[in-house]
């Protein structure tokens, strides 16, 4: 006898709902894709479901009592405690994440996890990297890249696959289970979402909640969670004993100089630690280091984070869009040694400013202040360093180049996601490339 055809709602229909539901029914379910945003904002989204023969039910149908499903498989953006949520589940369907629907539907394959509230996406960059380079066949995958769904469809033949895992998508996981964690740091961030911090770095923590003796878990020294496996490879920057350190300009495996970071094309104490976390995973997977390093050393890293742009009239330009939190802010400015005239500001998270004063006012000497947050900024911090407020991001980027000095450098770093503003971080940073690649081109066309 056939087992009975299973029925899937899948709640969200960005690139994780839209991957679960073509991975459900590569798999002989029948989903459907439910998301309540209004239809004409995912009209293109609707062409590709019918295209493939996937129902949906979009905007305010998507509110009304659905039909029993099986199972249901939600997106990371959505709230698990939502009323949204709670009407698929009412009558006792189990809810999973896409991560935990991937896995399963992979048969539970190798995979490392990458965590954190900074860096985890230049992280899972590196390491892919440095694992590909080394003949270990993986792709960047889950809230970075490819869904995990659309790679597990694929079917590609992979050794593993390298999974950069936010908050959000390791609330939803049951079994899901890395046999390489990585921890990279903790800090406040989505306030919006959740009730505490505590709640936050509880949905963090969930990396390690499966993991067994024979696991790995590659951990930053100066917040080590308390609950791991057996097996831990420590690292940092910042002058603490632990396995992978930084020092004289070179990354250290012990006693033992691994990596002469200055001939790397990263910058910053922040980049070290994502590089010794990905040596890390390189460890736990038995490689050389040796050979880990010579990879490390060709990485050109991604657009958006820590990303020089220009050197105009003596003044670097770095966009690090990516700093979508406040403790990333703060990392952009400890990894420079300039002065800097920092641009910052977007949508409302409800983080505190505050916190970062001290060190805005030891690293920079004007802050740009743009979005919805930039009159708040400008109330934290205005007591500390002088703080201007504009409307634009162009404006931002024009104003800054006044205020700086040869030897100085402006930076992009917002400190809150793009959302109030831009469609997403990077076209907040192309917009930044935009307007600084036109103020080099106005300098050049000036008489000299």
């Amino acid at each position: 006898m056939s087992s009975p055809i299973q029925h899937i709602a899948i709640l969200g229909a960005g690139a994780s709902g839209i991957g679960a539901a073509r991975l459900a029914q590569s798999r002989g379910a029948v989903p459907c894709v439910y998301d309540s945003s209004p239809p004409e904002r995912l009209k293109d989204t609707s062409e590709i479901l019918a295209a493939e023969g996937i129902a949906f039910v979009f905007g305010d149908k998507a509110l009304e009592e659905p039909v029993r499903p099986d199972l249901v498989v939600t997106s990371p953006g959505i709230d698990g405690n939502s009323a949204f949520t709670k009407r698929f589940t009412a009558h006792g369907a189990p809810l999973i994440g896409e991560i935990e629907y991937a896995w399963r539907c992979a048969g539970c394959p190798d995979t490392v996890g990458i965590t954190g509230t900074n860096g985890k996406t230049t992280t899972t960059e590196i390491t892919a990297s440095l694992l590909n380079g080394c003949g270990i066949r993986t792709v960047a995958a889950g809230n970075y890249g490819l869904a995990y769904s659309e790679v597990v469809r694929q079917g590609a033949a992979l050794d593993l696959v390298t999974l950069e895992l936010s908050s959000f998508q390791l609330e939803t996981i049951v079994d899901y289970r890395p046999s390489v964690s990585v921890w990279m740091n903790f800090a406040a961030d989505h306030m919006d979402r959740y009730t505490s911090l505590e709640e936050y770095r509880m949905a963090k923590e969930r990396i390690f909640v499966n993991q067994k003796d024979g696991d790995t878990a590659v951990v930053n020294a100066l917040d080590r969670p308390s609950e791991l496996p057996r097996n831990v490879i420590t690292f940092t920057a910042y002058g603490v004993e632990a396995d992978f350190t930084l020092s004289d300009g070179h990354i250290w495996y012990h006693r033992e100089p691994i990596l002469d970071y200055g001939a790397t094309r990263l910058q910053g104490r922040h980049n070290a630690e994502n590089v010794m976390a990905a040596l890390g995973v390189a460890l736990a997977r038995g490689l050389s280091l040796t050979d880990a390093a010579s990879v490390i050393r060709e990485y050109a890293p991604a657009k958006h984070r820590c990303e020089w742009i220009a050197e105009i009239a003596g003044v670097q330009y770095i966009n690090d869009s990516k700093a979508t939190n406040l403790h990333a802010l703060e990392s952009s400015l400890r990894g420079l040694e300039t002065p800097v005239i920092l641009i910052a500001g977007g949508k409302d998270k409800g983080l505190d400013w505050g916190g970062a004063t001290e060190l805005v006012a030891q690293k920079a000497l004007h802050v740009v202040c743009i979005g919805e947050m930039r009159g708040v900024i400008a109330s934290a911090w205005g007591g500390a360093v002088e703080c201007h407020l504009v409307d634009t991001l162009p404006e931002a980027v024009f104003l800054s180049a006044r205020l700086a000095e040869p030897g100085q450098t402006v930076l992009l770093a917002p400190g809150t996601s793009s959302f109030d503003m831009f469609q997403n971080y990077a076209q907040r940073g192309e917009v930044f490339r935009e307007a600084v690649l036109s103020l080099q081109q106005n300098s050049e066309a000036a008489p000299g």
